[in-house]
Parts: structure tokens; sequence; C-alpha cells
């Protein structure tokens, strides 16, 4: 065993690390164990000294993805006095721009074996970023909106980016809108699922 091989969590580290370039620089096909392990220098069989199944390097690969996303939409978000319309905006506009930002890792992130495989507890990073979108939606909605009704205006609404996001990512949406831009789809979204603004 060399060096570079030795069980270490800087081992562990890198093989995430050039997992990570890997997916931004050659799509999520590119993620497997041999190729990863080639970059990172080390024998084919090293990645499973921390990562026992394909899955498992994959649901960590993942977890950066939902950590960023998490940083990105704090930092957008602010201290959270704007008003939740606008938050939602931009939520939406955040989540749209890393879609679009990092196509690979997006695809990756969002693929059900992964969610459902429970490696990691990756559903843990992923739904305290829904749980931001249910409070806001709860939020623009008023009191008359129950916490299910919130969950399912913020789930179709979390559907209707996502579907921008991979028709925008196709060139699809640019076609048939004419326009370079996706914020006016991004506002239409948001008066489908929350009626017009009102200032909340």
């Amino acid at each position: 065993m060399s060096d570079a091989e030795k069980p270490g969590p800087d081992l562990r580290t890198r093989l995430v690390d050039v997992g990570v370039d890997l997916v931004a620089l050659e799509g999520a096909g590119a993620l497997t164990l041999r190729e990863i392990a080639r970059r990172a220098g080390v024998s084919h069989g090293a990645p499973r000294r921390y990562f026992p199944t394909h899955l498992e390097l994959l649901s960590a690969i993942a977890r950066r993805g939902f950590t960023e996303l998490a940083v990105r939409v704090t930092t957008a978000l602010g201290d959270g006095t704007a008003a939740p319309r606008a938050q939602l905006a931009e939520l939406g506009r955040t989540y749209l721009d890393f879609a679009l930002d990092n196509p690979g890792m997006y695809e990756l992130m969002f693929r059900h074996d992964l969610l459902e495989s429970g490696h990691l507890r990756l559903r843990d990073t992923s739904l305290p970023l829904f749980g931001v979108l249910v409070d806001l939606v709860g939020r623009v909605r008023g009191p008359e909106s129950s916490p299910s009704e919130a969950r399912a205006v913020a789930a179709a609404l979390w559907a209707n980016l996502h579907g921008i996001a991979q028709l925008w990512g196709w060139g699809s949406l640019q076609l048939a809108t004419g326009t370079n831009d996706f914020t006016p789809l991004l506002h239409t979204a948001l008066t489908a699922h929350l009626g017009p603004e009102d200032g909340r």
C-alpha cells in the first residue's frame, strides 16, 4: 500500500474532491469508481476502504452539492427580513442558477436511487432546503393555508422550478419563449402557485 492509499481522512476527502471535479467537467455518467481512483492516483480498489459501494461514494459527492446549494440559498435570503414573496423569488433564482451552473452535480443530486438509499443520510441534507420553501410558501399564503396545503404548493412549485431547470438546460425553453432570460418564467411560476403579488 502506497502512502497515498493509506487509510485516513485525507484520502476520503480527496476521493470526494476528485468526484466533485469530475462531475463538473464530464457529468454524472463519468463517476465510476475506477475513474475516480485513477484521477486520485490510487488503485481502483482503494475507494472501497471508505465507500464499500459505488452508491455510497456517489452519495458523498451529491452531499457536497446539497451543501453548496444550501450555502447559496442562505446567502441569497440574507437576514430573512425581506417579504416572504421576495425571498421565494430569490430562492427560485438561486436554485435555477445553481442547476444551470452545475448540470452534472444537479443531475446527481436528484437521482432517486441516491435519495432512497439512505446512504450518508442524504435526505437529511436535502429536506431542510425543502422545509425553507414550505415555510416561505406558508407565510405568503397566510394563516388560511394549512401546513399540508403549504407543503403541497411548495412541492408543486419545486417541481415547476425543476422542470424549468431541466428544459432550460436543454435549450428547449429558450426556443419556445424566444428569450435568454428565465426571470419571466420564474415570476410566472410564482404567480401560478401563489397567486398575484400583493406585497407579502
